[in-house]
């Protein structure tokens, strides 16, 4: 088979991406030695390869630079309303070829380093990721900062800077081990410190209430340093910053508050402030109520309060000057969204600041505040809810549990005169749990203090108003939106996957890159042989490229022309790996069984993290290993059936696994997945999916047609009739004899001979303790993969669906969330308008 042409090779007839400019080339070379020489190494023959990629990195970043400072005078000119997108996750991935797409460097860059003797895509691969989040929530921030900049929104992100992201994965021995994550520990060329900004965060101490209002004092101040990292939109000149925000201890910090005798000491005891950023918690749809964490959620929302304030006070270019006194017209000028309950502590301590601070009576402020913020809904497992204990609360931030108290007492009597005697629902829709542990309930406490209360995808937005927030939806129905989720497709085709993004150029032009519905264009292509062809080459291209890149980090020949068949996302029971192992069980045994029937070849992959504190989820890992083990090792199997685990999924492996895969398994119990944004992502890249009718699987199946996912299980309807009837897992594993089949080997052993007992607790879990109904929807699964199976024989066929899949996925742009967000919750107008280059006349 000829080698696949490497993705540089492609770029370079690739029209998506601008030409590289001959005069461009050469400013780029003399840039990048400047670089090398002065910046980065005296002495040329030293140079590492690691120089080389900062040498590269700082030459676009100079690009970036100009159009940064010209972005904010324009904002500080046309004094727009500005945007919060307040977040304690922001999954970046890395920031070097993103840049260079967006500001239509790649070619350019692409040549340069060619003629330099320098091979691109190694130093790319140099760069660390930027894994400041754990899954869907963190990497949709990323996006929306992404869409906001290309819509030319004056938007900025607000987070923390961990000094250790999401901890990598390695596996050993079938099991995962979590080794931290030291992304900056060769720096990070793309941030720059502004010392200037830093800002005072108080914790502790006690309150005094006097005759002109409330003081809180004797608190200790943890400092605040702000990191900004520039985000460029898609080649209209526009610069966007994320600041993320990093804790010092102040200089007298120790001395001062403790009171120790000893020098030394008090110095070591510096970190105790500083550890506020030190890491990222490393659970997803799971909460831990530890004081650490709840100090992180205050830190960055304290910090990014008194920036938003005074930028609305100054508002002039380089003014420090406040020019704004009147907080009233706050609202006009400023949108606060919060990404899930995280920064929930906004809602307070904007209060505290109204009514403390600035001296404004309860009603205004209370006004001001729920018309500037809004919230994000993402999940509704109960375990996913934040509920802070009170007592931790008085603790640590005495003043805002006085403040939460009175919203509370407010809210309260309001429902008791709506709803006189009905004790009940004063006590569903307090803010304040009571029981064993009095408790806050953060959503409570953000659906009641915002103007706007949306969920991810439609159907997860109605079960909130169904279920969860059923009383906060009876008693404002307006509050309540949906707005589905999105990918930026920037990264998650143009970036990923030129060869598609080319041959989508090639039938309907480029524009479809900034207008994404504009991918409906491809459905007059449905039957047209070359397109078929074109689009087929481009996943065998990407499938051969990704089967070389395991086969060097997994020591496993992989068959390109199996079907690569992939669920990479958090490992969660929610989420069922569960479901899918007994597939590749169940497919298993079929293939020991008749070994001489024509199979369809599969690839099955798995790969994500589990929490390191969930025992479950780490048990799933181990069976998937162990299962892979024995399938791969079984001569008769040979090439038809591969179990692969996909070692520290993060968004770098994401850019090279999707373009490859041919089947995406989006399989979560229906109700349980509040969108899904993987889903998406394979859905424009070209796999087909198979999935349940759960989060944005029900809109894609609407925009591509059901006929052309593999649509099985239960509705949310059905789920909830089978609670109301009792799930009994027993009875279905008495009724399908293949599927006890599976569970008794699992039970005894086949799969762990080491250890027969080892799997024992995942068949009583599925057996006697299965919230997410595994055996319920198995028999529709495994008749589903046949369809799978049956159509993968068909190749064109498949394309078929394929292409109709791509040209559905145009609403799963976050182009599109976005502008939904600016102009139903923001007031804000997107704009695709280009701003001036920073070396055109303005």
């Amino acid at each position: 088979m000829p080698k696949p042409l490497t993705d540089q090779e492609k770029r370079k007839q690739i029209s998506v991406r601008g030409l590289a400019g001959v005069e461009n080339v050469a400013d780029l070379k003399t840039n990048f030695n400047r670089h090398l020489h002065f910046t980065l190494v005296k002495d040329r023959n030293v140079a590492t390869k690691r120089d080389y990629y900062f040498a590269l990195a700082n030459t676009v970043r100079d690009h970036l630079v100009g159009r940064w400072i010209r972005t904010q005078q324009h904002y500080y000119e046309t004094d727009p309303k500005r945007v919060y997108y307040l977040s304690l996750e922001f999954y970046m991935g890395r920031t070097l070829q993103n840049t260079m797409v967006n500001l239509a460097l790649e070619n350019a860059c692409d040549e340069a380093t060619y003629q330099l003797g320098l091979d691109m895509e190694e130093l790319q691969d140099i760069e660390e990721d930027a894994g400041l989040g754990n899954g869907g929530l963190g990497r949709l921030a990323a996006c929306f900062l992404d869409s906001m900049a290309t819509l030319g929104l004056a938007a900025y992100g607000y987070g923390i800077r961990y000094e250790f992201g999401i901890f990598n994965q390695k596996i050993a021995n079938g099991w995962q081990i979590e080794e931290a994550d030291d992304w900056l520990r060769y720096g990070n060329p793309w941030e720059k410190a502004r010392p200037e900004y830093m800002r005072p965060v108080h914790f502790y101490g006690r309150t005094e209430h006097h005759p002109d209002g409330v003081k809180w004092v004797d608190t200790q101040v943890v400092l605040a340093l702000p990191y900004d990292t520039p985000v460029p939109g898609y080649r209209n000149n526009i610069v966007n910053t994320m600041r993320l925000w990093s804790a010092k201890a102040p200089c007298e910090f120790n001395l001062k508050d403790f009171n120790v005798g000893g020098y030394i000491q008090a110095v070591l005891d510096r970190n105790l402030a500083e550890n506020i950023s030190r890491v990222l918690y490393p659970n997803d749809n799971f909460f831990e109520g530890k004081e650490l964490r709840l100090k992180q959620e205050y830190f960055v929302v304290a910090a990014t309060l008194q920036d938003i304030i005074r930028r609305f006070k100054a508002s002039k270019f380089g003014s420090t000057e406040a020019v704004r006194t009147d907080l009233s017209k706050l609202p006009d000028k400023v949108a606060i969204q919060l990404n899930d309950t995280h920064p929930a502590m906004a809602i307070p301590e904007l209060m505290r600041i109204l009514l403390d601070d600035e001296k404004l009576p309860w009603d205004k402020a209370w006004d001001i505040c729920v018309r500037t913020c809004a919230y994000t809904n993402h999940t509704v497992l109960p375990e996913a809810l934040e509920r802070w204990p009170i007592d931790l609360f008085q603790n640590l931030l005495p003043r805002h549990l006085e403040i939460i108290y009175e919203i509370n007492r407010r809210h309260l009597e309001r429902i008791a005169a709506l709803y006189p005697g009905d004790n009940d629902r004063l006590r569903r829709m307090s803010l304040i749990e009571e029981g064993g542990q009095k408790r806050i309930n953060m959503a409570h406490l953000c659906i009641v203090g915002s103007h706007a209360v949306n969920g991810v995808a439609r159907i997860h937005s109605e079960i909130l108003k169904a279920t969860v927030f059923k009383d906060f939806y009876e008693l404002d129905p307006k509050k309540f939106q949906n707005k589905t989720n999105g990918i930026t497709p920037r990264r998650w085709l143009v970036m990923c996957n030129p060869g598609l993004a080319e041959v989508i150029a090639e039938r309907i032009g480029e524009d479809y890159i900034r207008d994404l519905s504009q991918l409906k264009k491809l459905l007059k292509f449905v039957d047209d042989d070359a397109f078929i062809r074109d689009v087929a080459k481009v996943k065998q291209e990407n499938k051969l490229k990704f089967a070389v890149h395991l086969e060097e980090h997994y020591k496993v020949k992989i068959n390109p022309n199996s079907m690569f068949d992939l669920q990479v996302k958090r490992i969660h029971e929610y989420k069922r790996q569960l479901l899918n192992c007994l597939h590749i069980v169940t497919l298993y045994n079929r293939i020991k069984k008749e070994p001489n029937k024509s199979w369809t070849p599969r690839t099955i992959m798995i790969g994500g993290k589990a929490a390191p504190g969930y025992h479950v989820a780490k048990m799933i890992i181990k069976l998937i290993t162990s299962i892979g083990d024995v399938v791969n090792n079984d001569p008769v199997v040979g090439d038809r059936l591969k179990v692969i685990f996909l070692e520290n999924y993060r968004v770098t492996l994401a850019e090279k696994a999707i373009p490859a895969a041919d089947l995406s398994e989006q399989i979560s119990t229906a109700g349980t997945e509040a969108s899904g944004t993987g889903n998406m992502k394979f859905m424009l890249n070209g796999a087909l999916t198979i999935g349940t009718m759960d989060g944005a699987n029900v809109e894609m199946a609407e925009e591509a047609g059901e006929e052309n996912l593999f649509i099985f299980g239960m509705r949310v309807e059905d789920v909830e009739a089978l609670d109301k009837k009792g799930y009994d897992a027993v009875e279905y594993y008495n009724r399908i004899p293949e599927l006890k089949h599976a569970i008794d080997q699992i039970g005894g052993g086949i799969f762990s001979p080491g250890e027969p007992d080892l799997f024992k607790g995942i068949v009583d879990l599925l057996m006697h303790h299965d919230r997410f109904k595994v055996f319920a929807d198995y028999e529709d699964y495994i008749k589903c993969q046949d369809k799978v199976s049956a159509l993968y024989k068909n190749p064109k066929e498949w394309t078929k669906k394929v292409i109709r899949n791509i040209a559905g996925s145009g609403k799963f742009s976050s182009d599109r969330t976005i502008a939904q967000y600016a102009r139903e919750i923001w007031g804000v107008e997107p704009s695709l308008e280009k701003i001036a280059a920073p070396d055109d006349p303005r």
